[in-house]
């Protein structure tokens, strides 16, 4: 394959993905973004990618999404791992990435909703492997102490297969270890055509050539792209001992509320979508909210310690499923919603495929 100029209009986590894939394919990448650096601010305003809480649940969003996506997250999974094995041989602190599945729990009035829910997850083809799993209290003692002391009045069913990812580790990651890319912060993408990027910056509009260009922006894209932000919030918790393993979906009256682990004992609960493209600051009632939903469901929280609260849009479009766009010289994904992490390898797998730039596996990429 001989080595193109490639433009990347967006920095994000599909960006980073595609900045990190085709450059050591040996490709020369540039990536323009409007952030002023590569970390993220947690004030609403960067990458999406950063303020997810890494679930990685195609079996869970059978609930309100057609087999297809679901079938892209089980590529995806499988790609994350490739990923992330491959990123830990050369950082100390490798991405954490875990498929150990994922617990679906209700109180026992909502018992009625979870039903429905299971329904929807359930298909007539699947294998007792594949097929949400209901826990006694003694299974679920084994799988999740921390769940246990309210057992009595919880119910709770195990999606096997699911799993989850640190987000702002594997963004870090991917950045660090892409290879001789020209990161350009602080330079807005004004216009995609094309083999052709125009990119605000320094005082004035510059038109910059590429053999093929990548509009990976989200809702950046508008007006271009008719992608409106969706807001998710997430709050992040400190909870030493609470020794949680998998992520927690809560069928909560208001929410569909989620409690996920990552490394170094922080816990992080939020809710997925809000109709909304507000990027103030979480409101009094959606933080009492989401923290009372984690408390109602793992009492040890009750200890935990605030470290901050994140808001962000994510890129929906009108149909809310994602979206590939090919022309001779353009790419185009966008509308991943609140799927990102599920479908982005999955996506850009199809994407370079389309444009002739099948991906080869990160394990014989070169150094």
């Amino acid at each position: 394959m001989s080595s193109l100029n490639i433009g990347i209009a967006g920095a994000g986590l599909m960006g980073r993905l595609a900045a990190w894939t085709l450059s050591r394919q040996g490709h020369r990448v540039s990536v323009f973004d409007p952030a002023p650096g590569p970390l993220p601010a947690h004030d609403g305003h960067g990458a999406a990618g950063f303020s997810a809480a890494g679930m990685l649940s195609p079996l869970a969003e059978r609930e309100s999404a057609d087999a297809s996506l679901s079938a892209l997250g089980w590529q995806s999974m499988a790609r994350w791992a490739d990923i992330t094995h491959d990123l830990s041989q050369r950082h100390a602190r490798a991405p954490h990435f875990a498929q150990r599945g994922s617990l679906l729990v209700a109180h026992r009035p909502d018992l009625g909703a979870a039903q429905r829910v299971l329904a929807r997850l359930s298909h007539e083809d699947d294998t007792a492997e594949t097929r949400p799993q209901a826990l006694d209290a003694e299974q679920l003692r084994a799988l999740e102490g921390s769940l246990h002391s309210s057992a009595g009045t919880l119910h709770a069913w195990l999606l096997p297969g699911e799993g989850h990812i640190d987000t702002v580790r594997t963004m870090q990651c991917l950045y660090d270890d892409a290879l001789d890319v020209q990161w350009h912060w602080a330079q807005p993408v004004l216009r995609v055509d094309p083999g052709q990027l125009e990119v605000a910056g320094y005082g004035a509009s510059v038109s910059a050539q590429f053999d093929l260009v990548l509009d990976l922006r989200g809702v950046g894209a508008k007006p271009d792209c008719p992608v409106r932000g969706v807001r998710g919030e997430l709050i992040w918790l400190h909870a030493p001992g609470l020794g949680l393993q998998r992520p927690v979906r809560l069928l909560h009256p208001r929410h569909r509320v989620y409690i996920v682990p990552r490394p170094g004992d922080v816990v992080l609960v939020g809710a997925s979508e809000i109709e909304s493209e507000d990027r103030s600051p979480m409101s009094l009632r959606s933080a009492v909210e989401l923290m009372a939903a984690a408390h109602s469901v793992l009492p040890a929280l009750a200890e935990a310690r605030i470290l901050k609260m994140d808001v962000n849009l994510r890129p929906a479009l009108p149909d809310h499923q994602p979206q590939i766009h090919h022309d001779a010289g353009l790419i185009r994904i966008n509308g991943l919603y609140r799927h990102g992490w599920l479908l982005g390898p999955a996506l850009l797998d199809q994407a370079l495929t389309q444009a002739g730039l099948s991906p080869i596996p990160p394990s014989t990429i070169h150094a």
